[in-house]
């Protein structure tokens, strides 16, 4: 059983939440808002879960998932997750998140802003290509024919290696796509964003993605 702290309740975050309450583990939900508007949400959730600031849950989280809107990625607390696997969800709107120069040029990816703000912690991209409902509602056991596949992308081994077990255990097949700079064929936009793909045809949308 592991502690996830899970910065950002929105349609993804609640989602992972009951993933991984379904799993056996502890949840530490936080939002923009405070803990008090996640009354229902932890109800839902049960024992396993319990909301708290951001700080909380990214000091109680041996995992954290990060799946806040870009804008938000500068109150995202830094000491706490020194040392710690840190899970990235996000995509580039710049309807919603107004322009960011180095992404519109591709120099840089979301995942790598993360990490330039957590210098600490070992960033994984994951989660980014999957509709939030299709989180439960595609989530197989291992060994099921033409189970859906989800992406990893990651600068540390190690780091990676606990995603992907945690995927694998959410119920998805996992495609490494490399370091984390090497996330960008699965952004928005790209063959494998969004539709159910199995590992083999995951990677054939990887190898076929441009910028």
């Amino acid at each position: 059983m592991t502690t996830i702290g899970i910065i950002g309740a929105g349609n993804i975050g609640s989602q992972l939440a009951r993933l991984a309450v379904r799993n056996g583990h502890q949840v530490v939900i936080a939002n923009s808002r405070g803990p008090e508007t996640l009354t229902d949400l932890v109800a839902e959730l049960g024992e396993g879960a319990r909301a708290g600031t951001r700080d909380e849950a990214a000091a109680a989280g041996e995992v954290v998932i990060v799946t806040t809107p870009l804008a938000a990625i500068e109150t995202i607390p830094v000491e706490p997750l020194v040392g710690k696997v840190v899970i990235d969800t996000n995509n580039y709107y710049p309807e919603r998140d107004g322009h960011i120069a180095a992404l519109d040029d591709e120099s840089t990816t979301t995942a790598e802003l993360l990490q330039d703000h957590l210098p600490g912690a070992h960033v994984v991209k994951a989660f980014n290509h999957i509709g939030a409902a299709d989180l439960t509602g595609h989530a197989t056991p291992a060994g099921t024919p033409d189970r859906r596949a989800l992406v990893v992308a990651g600068d540390d081994a190690a780091a990676k290696q606990v995603v992907t077990d945690l995927i694998d255990a959410f119920g998805f097949d996992v495609v490494d796509a490399g370091p984390l700079a090497e996330g960008w064929p699965i952004q928005r936009d790209t063959p494998g964003y969004g539709p159910r793909l199995t590992a083999a045809e995951l990677r054939d949308a990887l190898a076929v993605a441009t910028r």
